[in-house]
Formats: C-alpha cells, structure tokens, sequence
C-alpha cells in the first residue's frame, strides 16, 4: 500500500531532511516528494511505499506530528506532479499530431495516442523502452541527441491498418545550462494537412451558430429549423429580400446527415429554357456549341446533397409543373435525352414572395404550392427584431476586422441610435453594407454618427465633410457609383497619412487604388 500526503510546515531550512529521515526510520520507502512554497509555509508532498498495515498510517501520522513547525498534516488523493502529468497526458491524447520524445540515452519518455497508434503500439507500455524497438521508418530523432534539427520531412509508416504518410519535425531538448537532455519528434497526417487546407481555400461550411439574433423571432426560426435538419422533407424558407433564407438553407444542409454538395440556383435569374438546362442538365449533341459530351443538372450534381431554388415563386407557370414532378417521382430527364435519372436529392425552397396571394391569382400552382410547404420556415425581418442589431454589428465589425487590417471595436451611441431608426429595407443584408461602409469611413477604432449613410443618402455630402460635390440621383448609375467611389477614394487619401495606408483602409491593394488615383485624377 501508497500513501499520500500533504504537509504544511513553517518554512525554515531541514524540513525535507526531517521529513525524509522519519519515514526512512519507518522501514518506508519515498517514491516521489515535491515541496512547494506558498506565503512563509513549506507544502511537501510525499508518496511512501511498503505501507501494508493499516497501523503503520496511524503511527506514521503520530510520528510525522513530533517533526519540528509542523502546521498540518493529511492524507490525500492525488499529488500535484501528478495531477499535472495527467493533465498532460489527457492533452497530449487528445491533439491530431503525434508527440513522441525520448531521454539523453534515447529511452522513450512520452509518447502520445496518436503516435502510439500510427506505430501500432496501442497494446504495450513502451515508455522506458529504446526507441530502436519501435517499428519506425528511420530514428532521425537520434540525430537531435547532436544538435541537428529537422522540419516537415515527408515520411511513410506501413501499419495494419494501412500506409500513415506524415510530416515529421524533430528538434533536442535542453536543460537549463543548454546541455541536450532528450529529444521530441512530432509528425503532422499528411490527410488531417490537406483536410484544413480545404477548409481555408474552400467556402466555409455554415451552421447555425453563423445565424446571429436573440429575438424570439429568430431564436424560434432556428429552434425549428434545427429541429427539421435530419429529415429529408422539403422546406419552404419564407422571408423579405436580405433576411438570411440561403444562410438558413446552409446551415440546415450543414446540419443534416447528407454528404453531398450544397447546390443553390436563383431561379428569377434565368429564362425558362436556361433554368431548365441549369436544374435538368443536357443530353449529348442537343446543343450547337455546347459541351460535346452533355452536360450534369444541378439535380445529378446535389446527388446525396441539397439544392436550393432560390425566388421560386419566380418560375415561369408552365415550368412549375416541370418542378412538381421532380419533387413527386424523383426523376429527371435531361433535355435531348431519352433515359430518366434518378435523383437522391434534398429540395429546399426560398420566397419573398407571398405564395398564398400568388396562388389566389393563379400565378403559383396550387398543387405545388402544398407540395413545397411541408415545413415552412418564417424567416422575420429586421424592424422586427432590432433588439438583434448591436450583436449583428458586432458581428460584421469583427468580420471586417482582418479584412481591414485594424481593429473597430464599437459604435457610438449616436450612431447606434441612427441603426435603430432606420426602416431597413434591406434588412440583414442593407445593415451589413451599411456597416462595411462605415467601418471604411470611420478613423479611430469606433464607427460614429457621421461614417453612417444609407442608400438614400449617398446622393448627399456628408455636412462639414470636404469631398466632392453632392452626386447627382438622376445620372445613370454608373456614374452615380463613379462619383460616389471617387468621393470615398479621396475621404481616404485626406484622412490617411499614406496611400498604403489609405487602402488597407479601403480594403483594397495599394495598387488598386494608385490605379483609382489614377483614373479619377487625384492627388
């Protein structure tokens, strides 16, 4: 039988030598003793061996009292080094990168279970053992016993589980007199690399958790969109212009167990003979000058994903039956094409349309309409749940953070009130432009009244700020944008100390905007 204790003594030179000279007297052996100093006291931890009967803790204890500006004495559970070497472990255990590291000698001393995995040693404690005994492709880490380092060097590992192919960096470890004590060599899977690789390059996947709002409104939309993400029944997103409805077509496919592709079409953005072709694909020769082996519908694309039709209400009335039978038989057949596919496809739908209205006057039909509304999803506007607009400003303005390349920590109350007031035509969407814009404007790291302009004040000079001329509403919009472009241009390049410095607040390239200068004949 262990025992542990702590014991807090007056701190004074002797204490471990007093400690360690009654156990030994004892017949005990140490284990481990640890002193830690807190406030003028001596905490010494000790871990005895050879303690079999339950009297010797009894008179272990009395003898342990006679040791001189002893405080307190108890048993206890766990020592510190000990706590902290399982701490350790349970994070080493727990990363993606194998952790192995070995004395002077080239003992092992850690080696974690994702190492102890790739070299199929799950079964056996080979800590203590030489690291010559593992299966490894080569003991590059002995090389580190001499000072050598070595970084992201490809290696193979054969285990029965199949090849592990890693990136290995080794380095030695040193003592506090900079003598080589050991060394550690961690590998990197080569598959977890390109995983996060196309994670950064690839568009990021949504979930719920990007759907920021505290309103009941929303907080109920999520509730029951996140409760409906599982099953394979259609949902019919309903909401204004600008609301989120893709964000929650995203974030409902990230949620459900399909893993397919996300496939989203604007249906009001195409004619009738080219949406059929986008959502149907193409047979081969149908088309003069098209792909010469046919072409994939978005249907056969999404197989085993989502596909989203976007503004449906706004597809054609004889193509909706089109779309009707999709949805009811689960085929289609490309256009020139004589064979029916079969699609494994989840549909969801997007309006901002009132359907019902649309069905009354028979520009929707009837029996598809009741064929997309099986979990229909209210989706509400901003005016009603501005209580939501400080966090979603919040959230733009830490987006816009590394975008801009400084910091924006707030607004002020000035302009948070200005948020409040607006209509929001745009909703979601209007605020994040609004606060783009302002973030772009504003100098210091808090956006005030002045940096925010909606859209029908872009027409107008802000008071007291010495840009352009006021745009003029009636021109063509290109010009309109011209203007308004050359008026941020030169609010930057006066507010900024350099032009370099003018575009990272712009957000664009220092070249992009030496060409702005260019084209609108600034200084």
């Amino acid at each position: 039988m262990n025992f542990k204790l702590e014991l807090i003594f007056k701190d004074r030179v002797g204490v471990v030598a007093d400690v360690s000279a009654v156990i030994a007297r004892r017949g005990l052996n140490i284990a481990s003793m640890e002193v830690v100093r807190r406030s003028a006291k001596a905490h010494v931890y000790v871990e005895t061996e050879n303690s079999s009967r339950l009297s010797e803790r009894r008179t272990l204890f009395q003898v342990l009292g006679q040791v001189p500006d002893l405080i307190e004495i108890r048993f206890i559970d766990t020592l510190p080094q000990e706590a902290r070497t399982n701490r350790f472990r349970v994070v080493l255990d727990n990363i993606r990168d194998g952790v192995l590291s070995i004395d002077a000698e080239g003992r092992i001393t850690i080696i974690n279970e994702m190492a102890r995995e790739a070299l199929g040693c799950t079964d056996q404690d080979v800590v203590g053992a030489n690291i010559k005994s593992l299966n490894m492709p080569d003991f590059t880490i002995l090389d580190c016993l001499r000072g050598k380092t070595f970084s992201n060097v490809t290696k193979n590992q054969i285990t029965p589980g199949g090849r592990f192919q890693y990136l290995s960096t080794g380095r030695p470890i040193f003592d506090s007199e900079q003598r080589i004590i050991g060394a550690v060599e961690i590998a990197k899977d080569v598959q977890e690399i390109k995983k996060l690789a196309r994670q950064i390059s690839e568009p990021e996947a949504i979930g719920f958790s990007d759907i920021i709002g505290r309103n009941p409104a929303i907080t109920a939309a999520i509730a029951f969109a996140q409760k409906i993400a599982a099953s394979d029944s259609i949902v019919s997103l309903r909401g204004a212009s600008g609301t989120g409805k893709e964000l929650f077509a995203r974030a409902i496919h990230g949620a459900g167990s399909r893993p397919g592709a996300f496939v989203p079409i604007n249906c009001a953005a195409l004619p009738e003979h080219l949406l059929e072709s986008e959502l149907f694909g193409y047979a081969p020769g149908t088309f003069t000058g098209g792909v010469r082996e046919g072409k994939p519908g978005l249907f056969e694309i999404a197989k085993n994903g989502t596909v989203l039709l976007d503004e449906i209400a706004e597809v054609p009335l004889n193509f909706q039956g089109k779309i009707l039978r999709v949805i009811q038989d689960r085929r289609i057949r490309r256009i020139g094409g004589r064979d029916e596919i079969q699609i494994d496809t989840r549909i969801i739908t997007a309006t901002n349309r009132n359907l019902e209205g649309w069905v009354e006057t028979q520009r929707f039909r009837t029996d598809l309409y009741y064929r997309i509304n099986v979990l229909p999803i209210h989706i509400p506007p901003l005016k009603e749940r501005r209580d939501d607009i400080p966090l979603l400003v919040d959230h733009f303005l830490f987006q816009l953070g590394s975008k801009l390349d400084r910091q924006i920590s707030a607004v002020t109350p000035a302009a948070l009130d200005k948020l409040y007031r607006h209509d929001w035509p745009g909703n979601v969407r209007e605020l994040r432009n609004v606060v783009e814009r302002a973030a772009i404007l504003c100098e210091g790291e808090r956006v005030d009244v002045n940096t925010i302009h909606f859209s029908h004040e872009l027409g107008r000079t802000p008071a007291g700020d010495p840009s352009p001329s006021a745009i003029e509403l009636r021109q063509p919009l290109k010009t309109s944008l011209g203007e308004y472009e050359k008026m941020l241009v030169t609010q930057a390049l006066e507010q900024a100390p350099s032009i370099r410095q003018a575009a990272r607040r712009l957000g664009i390239s220092h070249t992009a905007l030496r060409n702005k200068i260019k084209k609108y004949g600034l200084q």
